[in-house]
């Protein structure tokens, strides 16, 4: 049976047995994975995923099941088990539910791409990552070498009882390597282009862009150069922090405190809530002035890049943080319902066999108007971390810390001594007031970070984060006594 009538089906059977909203998802996953560890290949895998999932709202309960077997008679059984969940759910469910506007979204979307990633061999993908190891293990003190690469098609089609039908083909590219030294007592680490991979929606060309091997000999040279550096010191201090560094302290800081369902209490039980509770919106200064910050679906190459939501909600850009003043969240339909809103398309599943869940997207610091070089000429006196090595946030979102790779000494407005081990902490909202500075586009990164957790059953998203290196004042650094 063609997919289209599957879709109907589904679609038609969910409302004849009485859910008043219906969506189907069918999604199919293409996946290439190479790995090289100290000059062995240790993964070279091809993974294919095909299924379909079937969500109903019914009497104020959601329901929703899911199979990978697609045939008419196997879509009229997960079909009519949704409904039964949804049912079963009405006990506990806290009312009527409100979708607000129809979503009635029409079209097809593919990630632009240069260069078709699957067109490459397996061949030239895993010499690409060799040539990088053999590079890292040119460098005497290294003792463990580590190069990756990842390759995703995503197709999905998307219908719901409302009348939408979307197509779109998602793609996704990255890899990194990473050199690890050891000695002194001590074991450090360097990566590129960051600590988690780099990975963009993007073609081949993103790949090729990131130069893995021509950047593999100085990653390594830095790994070994930290075994001897000076120890982070402690105290207060002037801390300019990196653009790969702050996507992730945006992250874990602003892009999972603006999800509305941890704000009302969704997410509680997994990894915990916010502290930018609804009273906040609108009334609230979590930053300085000179923070800016975005949650777009539209801005290449980042991961959180598509045509349309799992809801069918278009691609758009929400302003976040506006001038330091907390203004938007990111939010489903039911979600932005109940604060009177309309959906900002934020709703994501990880696969088919998984329901959407509330998922950042692109949410990005907006670039300012330093250069780097005069903002640290601008410094007489801090330190210059970048590139992360561990993180630790609280329940709430509210308190942190962080470890970075690398750190430079700053001391009458040049980079001076290389420092190891180096950390920061603070209290969000304080620590965002506390910046002066943003660099300019010219230093301004969209980075990668695929590996975030949520939901139970759990789902890794795939999210982007846009910075340029930025500058706050009085940041307790080090280990504190």
């Amino acid at each position: 049976m063609p997919i289209d009538d599957l879709l109907s089906r589904a679609l038609d059977l969910a409302v004849v047995k009485g859910a008043s909203y219906c969506d189907v998802r069918l999604v199919e996953t293409n996946q290439e994975r190479f790995v090289v560890r100290t000059g062995v290949v240790d993964t070279l895998s091809s993974d294919e995923s095909l299924g379909i999932g079937v969500r109903v709202l019914l009497n104020g309960s959601w329901g929703f099941a899911s199979t990978n077997v697609l045939s008419p008679a196997e879509v009229d059984r997960v079909t009519a088990l949704a409904v039964e969940i949804a049912k079963a759910s009405v006990q506990s469910s806290n009312g009527p539910v409100s979708l607000g506007p129809a979503v009635t979204s029409r079209g097809v979307y593919t990630t632009p791409i240069q260069i078709d990633p699957f067109s490459i061999s397996s061949e030239d993908k895993l010499e690409l990552l060799l040539e990088a190891d053999r590079r890292m293990g040119s460098v005497k003190g290294i003792s463990a070498r580590t190069g990756n690469l990842i390759l995703i098609r995503e197709h999905k089609t998307f219908a719901n009882s409302e009348g939408a039908h979307v197509e779109q083909t998602i793609y996704e590219a990255g890899g990194g390597i990473m050199a690890t030294a050891r000695g002194n007592g001590e074991v450090q680490r360097r990566s590129y282009p960051q600590s988690m991979r780099q990975q963009g929606c993007a073609g081949w060309e993103f790949v090729d862009a990131m130069d893995l091997a021509g950047n593999a000999e100085r990653t390594a040279t830095e790994a070994v150069a930290l075994l001897s550096a000076e120890h982070c010191p402690t105290g207060v201090t002037t801390l300019i922090v990196g653009s790969s560094q702050l996507g992730l302290q945006i992250h874990e800081s602003c892009g999972h405190a603006v999800e509305l369902d941890r704000v009302l209490g969704s997410e509680a039980a997994y990894a915990g809530t916010s502290f930018l509770t609804t009273d906040k919106l609108n009334n609230f200064q979590y930053g300085s002035e000179q923070v800016n910050i975005t949650a777009d679906s539209i801005r290449l190459p980042g991961l959180g890049s598509y045509g349309w939501d799992d809801e069918g909600v278009p691609a758009q850009s929400t302003p976040v943080v506006q001038s330091g003043r907390f203004v938007g969240y990111l939010m489903s339909r039911e979600t932005a319902a109940g604060l009177g809103l309309p959906s900002n398309g934020a709703m994501r599943a990880a696969s088919w066999n998984r329901i959407p869940l509330i998922r950042m997207n692109n949410v990005s610091l907006e670039p300012g108007n330093w250069g780097l070089d005069a903002l640290i000429a601008d410094t007489d006196d801090g330190i210059f971390m970048e590139m992360n090595r561990s993180w630790s946030i609280d329940d709430r979102r509210f308190n942190f810390q962080f470890g970075t790779e690398i750190g430079y000494e700053i001391k009458k407005g040049k980079l001076g001594k290389l420092l190891r081990n180096c950390t920061y902490t603070g209290i969000t909202p304080e620590f965002w007031n506390s910046c002066d500075a943003v660099c300019n586009e010219g230093s301004w990164t969209m980075w990668g970070i695929p590996n975030c957790g949520k939901g139970q059953p759990g789902q890794i998203g795939h999210t982007g984060h846009g910075a340029a290196p930025a500058r706050f004042r009085n940041v307790q650094v080090g280990v504190m006594k």
